[in-house]
């Protein structure tokens, strides 16, 4: 039976579907609003680049893109999870190796769409895990503390013409963990059509309807959210993009980008002249100009001599790009400011003219924005752990026992390590911090490894002195 039930995990997800559809299909409310949905899809339009405001005069600077990819950096930079314990905890950190080799680019879909699922399933005697964008799935419920407890999730198949759409529902009840499962038929991809039988797809025939799993606390899902107040929606726990208060400057910034584009493409260097100074072409009469971009035709009149100066007029503007420039670095501010980064991040670098307190300050903010989405992604992880331990016990797959998760990020943001190491050594040296502390401090070492290094190091010496004297 289980090894029916695991087989629904592995899921491809395509374009999200119509959330009346899937509330009528599964019977279930879709925790998601009018606004949310609305808000969702103009981000991801942002950060795919295709931001409705595009057209053939307003070009894109990709700043949902490029903001989302610097927080998934610095979010992730040096991020490393280990696991101890048990042979238990061994398996596990093999099988989280390839998750967390995609981590940065999943922390990048998450940053740039308010949040993402790590969906673990079992592929043959090993664990992987899904990544799900937030626009490819249906929260359908959530605790008093905001976490979310059932969820569909969607797979569709193009067979010939028809395409098949397989719904499956996760929940956490109080009778156990709820999974269902059922197909649908339309010659639409956009739309469920009618119910079907699984066994119309025969990657789906041994599929069960509905199982329930006992002994599950926690959802086999994660739900990693960002840790920004939802602004959209106050009454929903979902995440909001990490550009979401910078939309409408987004807009401007591509704007001004725009015209400054369009002041280097309209200022070209022109040299105006009398067709007279051009051949003609023999089938249609029109003069001959030798390269298109510097000259133009103008017809001041028969009977003037071509040479006089005012058949030839060079128009040379001057262009505004700084005064563009500043408009548009003063908006790369706000965005900054708006999206919890500090000044230079996206902006100019060079003209960002701060104080000593000031730059303290401007990487506080950004410290803060990048800690807090670190302890949401670790909460996700914890969240992910648990359902592979889960599954790798319903799946048998390793022996049981327990594991321990200790995570470690880089915190350079707001602390220079060469002053840290200075100081910290200073601080050593006058008998205020310990040797265990330092190398706690230093190389992101827990307690039992400081200690365990502390004593080689001494032994080491000791040895030394021995053996010189």
């Amino acid at each position: 039976m289980f090894q029916r039930i695991l087989a629904w995990i592995r899921e491809v997800f395509s374009k999200m579907l119509n959330q009346s559809s899937v509330k009528s299909a599964m019977r279930v409310d879709v925790a998601i609003t009018p606004n949310m949905a609305e808000a969702l899809q103009k981000w991801a339009l942002i950060y795919e680049n295709r931001s409705p405001w595009l057209n053939s005069d307003i070009k894109s600077l990709n700043l949902g893109a490029a903001i989302a990819v610097e927080v998934a950096r610095a979010v992730t930079l040096e991020m490393e999870v280990s696991l101890s314990g048990s042979p238990r905890a061994d398996f596990l950190a093999a099988q989280m190796k390839p998750a967390l080799a995609f981590i940065r680019s999943a922390t990048e879909y998450a940053a740039a769409k308010g949040g993402l699922v790590f969906k673990p399933y079992i592929s043959g005697g090993t664990l992987a895990v899904d990544f799900v964008q937030a626009d490819q799935f249906y929260p359908t419920a959530f605790d008093s503390n905001g976490n979310m407890t059932a969820c569909v999730f969607a797979d569709q198949k193009v067979i010939g013409s028809a395409y098949y759409t397989r719904m499956e529902y996760h929940a956490l009840t109080a009778e156990g963990y709820k999974i269902q499962n059922r197909a649908f038929k339309s010659t639409t991809r956009d739309m469920l059509g009618h119910e079907v039988q699984l066994a119309e797809v025969s990657q789906w025939a041994d599929l069960q309807p509905e199982a329930l799993i006992q002994n599950v606390t926690r959802p086999l899902f994660a739900y990693f959210k960002m840790p920004f107040a939802n602004n959209i929606d106050v009454t929903s726990p979902l995440g909001i993009s990490c550009f979401s208060r910078a939309v409408d400057l987004i807009e401007q910034a591509d704007k001004i980008w725009s015209e400054l584009l369009w002041e280097f493409e309209s200022g070209h260097r022109v040299l105006y002249a009398d067709a007279q100074a051009f051949a003609k072409e023999t089938t249609t009469g029109l003069p001959v100009l030798p390269n298109k971009r510097l000259y133009r035709a103008l017809n001041m009149g028969a009977g003037k001599s071509i040479d006089a100066p005012a058949f030839f007029h060079d128009w040379t503007p001057t262009l505004r790009e700084q005064n563009i420039l500043s408009g548009l670095d003063a908006v790369l501010k706000k965005i900054e400011f708006n999206c919890g980064l500090a000044q230079g991040t996206i902006s100019d670098p060079a003209t960002v003219a701060l104080t000593a307190t000031e730059i303290k300050m401007s990487r506080q903010r950004t410290y803060a924005t990048i800690t807090d989405a670190q302890k949401s992604l670790q909460n996700a992880l914890d969240g992910l752990l648990y359902a592979m331990d889960v599954w790798a016990t319903l799946g048998d797959l390793a022996p049981r026992g327990t594991y321990t998760a200790n995570y470690h990020f880089d915190d350079s943001i707001v602390a220079d390590h060469d002053t840290q190491f200075s100081q910290d050594t200073q601080a050593m040296g006058l008998g205020v911090m310990s040797k265990i502390e330092w190398r706690m401090r230093q190389y992101g070492e827990d307690e039992a490894t400081a200690k365990k290094m502390v004593a080689m190091a001494e032994a080491e010496k000791s040895a030394a002195g021995e053996f010189f004297q």
